[in-house]
């Protein structure tokens, strides 16, 4: 009788850590899960972000030109560099 408690009793054991693998995998899912779902929200924010730097329009590049300078040196007046003649 002392054989089959402790059969009993070893079944108990392995089935306890059968149960605890059974957890530990059902986490292991869950966290998988979630990474995955983090990870696809960042790749749709990164292709938004792409697209939103692709269609519009960038107005630096307008000011970065030398080509800007140009139409304004031509306002600027010329002073030479002679002294005016002393009044007696």
């Amino acid at each position: 009788m002392s054989n089959k408690m402790e059969e009993f009793l070893n079944a108990a054991k392995i089935n306890e850590l059968l149960h605890k693998k059974e957890i530990e995998e059902k986490n292991k899912n869950v966290i998988l899960i979630i990474l995955a779902i983090i990870g696809a929200v960042a790749a749709v924010a990164g292709i938004a972000y792409a697209v939103y730097r692709h269609m519009t329009p960038d107005y630096l590049d307008d000011y970065d030109s030398d080509d800007m300078y140009d139409n304004f040196e031509d306002d600027f007046i010329e002073f030479s560099d002679t002294k005016p003649e002393a009044e007696d």
